[in-house]
């Protein structure tokens, strides 16, 4: 577990005022994982029902994948058609997904020789017109000895008469394929040393323009195709800032020497087009070192496919387990010396505007023994589908967690702070079976719960002020209004209608401070998206999104929806009123204007007395939308967990699939089931044996980073961090402008200055994104807990070392438990109470300083800083 070290010495050059060698033996004592880690007792052997790895092999059968959708006869059309094979040896009796990729293992032939020719990799070529076989047989597969022939019909037809190279469908895509029109080459803004391309394609029209009729039409020459500029400088024959991108006389460099030799047309504006693409496999469990060769097909509109498997771009989002060559070949990682690693690693498969992935599950090599049943690990249908997950992973989980740590991971998460005194000690002395769920209800029944959710959507809802006197009421009340929402348990769709739909003035509807944050259409679209849909849609403002299926024509269709919001002046100084300006929604993107329409309809036929955005929510939340009710519950699962099922918890594109999708669907059919209760869910997640497991590893799952095995240790966020040094140092922090008691977690927007909530990265609340939270310990927030002036006058004064000195019904063992009660929610070891009372004895000239001492190191440890 990577777990940031604390500096001992301080670097400001002065020496440190406190005690180091007592810090060092508390973070020895108070640290949050051990090497050997919590081991799950099960015995190791052969799994129940596992047939040795002969008898698997003999029944292995082989299956050849050849990309055509009724599974019939292989067509190649054309010079420069291709079909790229897939040989799989599907073990019997297991799921497809357990496929091995024998492509590379197979022998090739074809009858008659004269047809085709087939590559080792699987690649059919065609040389004629004509039908025949392809005949596919497999060697070098262990157990099996006897395995038939394969014949695949095969049909070439219009070899050696193709017809001409269209511009946007078959230059292009090699542009692209070859990073030409990339964001960090000829693609970005303003171009590469005077050449500019459109960003991935997207416009093909601007990209013809470019290369064949500005700088004179120097790029292209259409009687000397390959002295074409273009070329020259594609296969460096001429000096190319980029280098060699393709090879003098490869299928690439042949297919733009013909276009250009045909007129370097700009392509029939008739011809099919693109509207989708297929990729096989969609899933293999690959172990460490195997590779699986994947096959894009294009699927185009006049129901014609074709292969597209080299011209595709290939993007793996887990470098560390699999990896990708730009011929589609995945390769899981090897096994290292490190510790095993396992998880899912997602293949992005882009062509043009199409995108799709291929998931590879990558699993230990752990016995199945040391899987605990569903019958003793399950609590409800998170932990079903968390266990589904890692016994396909062959990860075991952690032990369960103890009450102490669950109480004080509980009572962060959920209210904001650390538990008092005496909820730990009635806590852990309750013999209650039920009692972590009935903390869990007491939990979300107190205000602590309304105050540490409003922080949340306080934040990324950009309640802020921008000008103290003006602004101060408006933010105030909306940040009020937020909580009063989460206390009653307002129903989530209900929550986000009220915020969208926002009408009049912060004085009578305070949820009308969103528009006075996100004040022009772009932001709105924008943050609606990105705050209740989980969908990131700024790249579409201005081309098609890369990664995404989303047009700019999408982006302006739902911008529409905002572009009959009205603005005048309220009653309120600085505060606008928010209505309804009838009229024809719609939105002037760079191509024209466009009419409303939710994301993949067709547009809303509205009548100009109705307010769009009532329509845009009735969409949003109803229960077949895919993205409102996914979108939350990934965001409350990193809230409890440190990562989202996706991540980040507000980028849920395709191309960025979960971790676990069944678990991510049912946790969000559930949510709607109950009525968009956001309490519900929380208990659900935090009754679940997943949320209760130790963060402790064992010998398999300490590099686990996504499959939930452990719990995840993190900081405490800021506001929390500094108000449990309160609770621990008996010293208040004071805000002005609010009532005297009142915590951080309680503020109501973040321009309160405090140095110690900046510097452990408190939000700005200047965007949507909840990456604006810092969560990684540094320097800075090291040095200011051990040496800062703000927290050595928290340790003195009246605050709780002084009232420890001062209490003489209690001895110095009574005080040690409750210092590690209030810092820790568990009493102390007999070791740790051993190394205190010893510092205690040798200090008693002045007892307070060295109760000071103490506590200074208690705060100062992983264990106090972390929530584990």
């Amino acid at each position: 577990m990577a777990m940031p070290a604390l500096p001992i010495a301080c670097l400001s050059g002065q020496p440190p005022s406190r005690p180091t060698a007592l810090l060092r033996g508390l973070m020895v004592r108070a640290s949050l994982c051990c090497a050997g880690g919590l081991l799950l007792g099960f015995a190791v052997g052969l799994p129940a029902g596992r047939v040795s790895a002969a008898d698997a092999a003999a029944s292995t059968r082989i299956e050849v994948s050849t990309g055509e959708a009724d599974g019939g006869p292989v067509h190649i059309i054309g010079t420069e058609g291709r079909r790229q094979l897939v040989v799989s040896a599907v073990p019997a009796g297991s799921d497809a997904e357990k496929s091995r990729d024998v492509t590379r293992q197979s022998v090739y032939r074809v009858e008659p020789a004269t047809l085709a020719t087939v590559t080792p990799e699987g690649v059919v070529t065609p040389t004629a017109d004509g039908s025949g076989e392809i005949v596919v047989t497999v060697s070098g597969v262990p157990g099996l000895s006897e395995v038939p022939e394969t014949r695949l019909p095969l049909v070439v037809a219009r070899f050696g008469n193709d017809p001409p190279v269209e511009f946007y469908g078959r230059v292009v895509p090699v542009f692209t394929k070859f990073g030409c029109n990339s964001g960090g080459c000829h693609g970005k803004s303003g171009g590469q040393n005077g050449f500019r391309l459109s960003l991935l394609g997207f416009e093909p029209a601007e990209d013809h323009e470019h290369l064949v009729k500005e700088a004179r039409g120097r790029r292209i020459s259409t009687t000397a195709p390959d002295e074409s500029l273009l070329l020259l400088k594609a296969a460096a024959v001429v000096p190319h800032g980029g280098g060699r991108l393709i090879e003098t006389g490869s299928p690439s460099y042949r297919l733009i020497s013909r276009w250009i030799a045909e007129g370097a047309r700009p392509g029939d504006a008739t011809a099919p087009k693109v509207v989708g693409i297929e990729v096989f496999p969609t899933i293999r469990v690959m172990h460490p070192g195997q590779s699986q060769q994947v096959r894009v097909m294009a699927l185009l509109s006049d129901g014609s496919r074709e292969d597209v498997t080299p011209m595709a771009q290939y993007e793996v989002n887990a470098p560390e387990l699999a990896s990708v060559d730009k011929s589609g070949v995945v390769s899981a990682a090897e096994r290292g010396n490190g510790p095993p690693r396992s998880g899912v690693a997602a293949l992005m498969i882009r062509y043009q505007s199409q995108v799709a992935v291929f998931r590879a599950t990558v699993p230990l090599e752990s016995p199945l023994e040391r899987m605990p049943a569903a019958t003793t690990f399950a609590r409800n249908f998170v932990d079903n589908h968390v266990l589904d997950n890692l016994v396909s992973l062959s990860l075991p989980p952690s032990a369960r967690c103890d009450d102490a740590t669950f109480l004080r991971r509980a009572t962060i998460d959920i209210a904001g702070r650390v538990p008092t005194l005496d909820e730990t000690r009635t806590f852990l002395e309750d013999s209650h079976p039920a009692k972590r769920d009935q903390l869990i209800d007491r939990l979300l029944d107190s205000p602590d719960y309304a105050d540490t959710f409003a922080n949340k959507w306080s934040a990324i809802l950009r309640n802020k002020r921008t000008d103290d006197g003006l602004h101060r009421h408006g933010s105030y009340s909306f940040h009020e209004w937020i909580r009063a929402s989460l206390q009653e348990n307002k129903p989530y769709d209900q929550f986000v209608r009220d915020v969208v739909t926002a009408s009049g003035e912060a004085g009578g509807n305070p949820a009308t401070i969103w528009y006075r944050q996100v004040v022009d259409t772009n932001q709105q679209v924008e943050d609606l998206s990105q705050l209740f849909l989980g969908l990131r849609l700024q790249c579409a403002r201005c081309h098609h999104h890369p990664f995404e299926k989303w047009s700019t024509e999408d982006y302006y269709q739902l911008s529409a929806f905002f572009s009959r919001i009205g603005r005048k002046k309220g009653a309120q100084p600085g505060e606008d009123q928010i209505f309804h300006n009838r009229g024809t929604p719609q939105a002037a993107g760079p191509k024209g204007t466009h009419p409303a329409a939710v994301l993949g309809g067709k547009p809303a036929e509205l009548a100009a007395d109705v307010d769009p955005r009532v329509a845009l929510v009735d969409w949003m939340t109803a229960p077949a939308n895919p993205f409102f009710a996914r979108s939350l519950v990934n965001r409350y699962w990193k809230h409890f967990f440190s990562r989202g099922l996706v991540e980040p918890e507000d980028d849920m594109r395709l191309t960025n699939p979960p971790t676990n999708p069944a678990l991510l669907d049912a946790l969000a059919a559930d949510f709607a089931q109950h009525g968009y209760d956001l309490k519900h869910l929380i208990r659900t997640i935090c009754r679940s044996n997943t949320y209760q497991l130790s963060a402790e590893p064992n010998e398999f799952n300490a590099e686990d980073r996504q499959s939930f095995s452990r719990f995840y240790p993190r900081r405490l966020p800021a506001e929390v961090a500094l108000d449990a040094i309160d609770v621990l140092t008996g010293k208040q922090t004071s805000f002005a402008g609010v009532l005297a008691g009142t915590r951080s977690i309680q503020l109501p927007d973040p321009n309160f200055g405090n140095y110690f909530l900046t510097v452990f990265g408190r939000p700005n609340g200047d965007s949507a994104c909840e990456c604006e939270r810092v969560s990684e310990a540094n320097l800075a927030q090291s040095i200011h807990l051990i040496n800062s002036a703000d927290i050595l006058g928290k340790l003195g004064g009246d605050g709780r070392a002084s009232r420890l000195t001062g209490d003489a019904q209690h001895d110095d063992g009574s005080k040690i438990a409750e210092l590690y009660l209030v810092a820790f929610s568990r009493p102390p070891s007999l070791e740790e109470s051993g190394l205190v009372q010893k510092y205690l004895e040798g200090h008693a000239d002045n007892r307070q300083s060295a109760y000071e001492d103490v506590i200074w190191s208690l705060l100062n440890t992983k264990e106090f800083l972390f929530n584990h």
